[in-house]
């Protein structure tokens, strides 16, 4: 390749960080390339993560069909069960949940008596709309920091959505609907298998709505839900869930509505201020990404003495881990992890 310059070695396995990804020569494949490449691994159908245009792609079974609506319907996808091992050149690969989003995977990479694990993106917390998490021992690990600050630190899921069904109650009381923003992959279908149907009529976006028919597709049981577009003239919102993408907050598209209360579902919830910086009525911290304790537990739990450390916070998770005596160092990937603010592809007609 032409990328050498930014070739990393270790005894075993070698992984280069290219101008097209992380990408392991012996294998001759990429994990999670930003660029079109001949054979890509995929972690996860988030769009940092899974590039179109690539000519093969491997991905876990259980995200199969939310990596085509990624990539589209053409590409040549495999799809592993987790666990599965393939042999790609001299190595061999397998993958294993990561407990971020419906089929999200860790991949391990095992060559010359070396294992490697890419982490992609991940969670300890339970989620019932995916796999959970499982610590996959290796002696490289290469995760998320991006909430690698020991101030992140999420609240049980159970509590959080109890508090969105109180504000939603509020809102009914208060004649108003309740537009919930939430990112249309992973984090809307969290929200809608944790309320209750009886509550009030539920309404999906399109961007959100999209991907939701996958996921009962897969068969997680979701909160029944009607696509916005296609609720009759004349509707009565007020007693409304609305579960929108956040690209979708201040545009022409929730004029519909009436009176509205707006919440947010992310962890960036947790830092004082980052409600009222978008003029939101509420907050709620609810990330599908690890906090500071998740992280180092795994970390701990994978047993790794050399850590690669991806997108978000990295140089304090770098210092913690050199602290702790391991051969930890920041890579700079293109990878975004749970974004500040959002540009997520919506539904035609939609914003």
């Amino acid at each position: 390749m032409d990328e050498k310059a930014l070739t990393i070695s270790v005894t075993g396995i070698i992984l280069q960080l290219t101008h097209s990804g992380l990408y392991c020569a012996a294998g001759d494949f990429y994990v999670d390339p930003w660029l079109p490449v001949d054979r890509a691994v995929i972690t996860h159908a988030h769009a940092d993560h899974a590039c179109p245009g690539s000519r093969a792609y491997l991905a876990a079974r259980a995200g199969a069909a939310l990596l085509r609506a990624r990539v589209g319907g053409e590409a040549a996808i495999e799809a592993l069960d987790y666990g599965e091992v393939v042999n790609l050149g001299s190595v061999r690969v397998s993958l294993h949940p990561a407990g971020h989003i419906l089929g999200s995977a860790q991949v391990r990479i095992e060559s010359g008596g070396e294992v490697w694990v890419v982490s992609g993106d991940y969670k300890l917390q339970p989620d019932p709309t995916c796999a959970a998490f499982e610590p996959v021992a290796c002696d490289t690990f290469v995760t998320e920091s991006t909430f690698g600050l020991p101030i992140y630190r999420w609240p049980r899921a159970a509590e959080v959505l109890a508090e969105i069904r109180s504000w939603w109650a509020a809102n009914q009381q208060a004649g108003k609907a309740s537009v919930l923003f939430a990112y249309s992959l992973g984090k809307a279908q969290r929200v809608l298998a944790g309320i209750d149907a009886a509550a009030g009529p539920t309404y999906t976006h399109g961007a959100v709505e999209n991907f939701c028919r996958l996921y009962r597709a897969a068969e997680i049981a979701l909160a029944p839900a009607t696509h916005v577009a296609s609720a009759p003239a004349g509707t009565d919102w007020s007693r409304a869930l609305i579960v929108a993408p956040p690209s979708a907050n201040g545009t022409p598209w929730m004029r519909r509505f009436g009176p509205v209360s707006t919440g947010f579902v992310s962890g960036w919830m947790r830092i004082r201020g980052a409600r009222r910086r978008r003029s939101l009525d509420r907050g709620f911290v609810l990330s599908d990404h690890a906090d500071w304790p998740g992280l180092m537990s795994a970390i701990s739990a994978c047993g790794a003495s050399r850590v690669w450390v991806t997108h978000g916070y990295r140089a304090p998770v770098v210092e913690w881990l050199k602290r702790q005596g391991l051969d930890a160092q920041a890579i700079e990937t293109r990878f975004e992890g749970e974004q500040d603010e959002t540009g997520e592809a919506t539904a035609e007609g939609e914003p």
